[in-house]
């Protein structure tokens, strides 16, 4: 799974406007301010609030 690094740039998390960053195992992009996941799923980012997941649920599930 891959995301355009140029993409990745301009995306910002919806409910704070903070950078997103893509997770170690590239299936969510993190928003370090708000503490919340948003998943990628087939190849797409999920960027709507109720999507997201919390941080550190995330790490709990091993899924970073």
């Amino acid at each position: 799974m891959a995301i355009n690094k140029e993409l990745l740039n301009i995306l910002a998390c919806p409910k704070c406007k903070n950078e997103l960053k893509l997770t170690q195992k590239e299936n969510g992009l993190i928003c370090e301010k708000c503490k919340k996941v948003y998943p990628i799923k087939e190849d797409i980012p999920i960027l709507l609030i109720e999507e997201a997941i919390d941080l550190d649920k995330f790490e709990q599930n091993g899924e970073n």
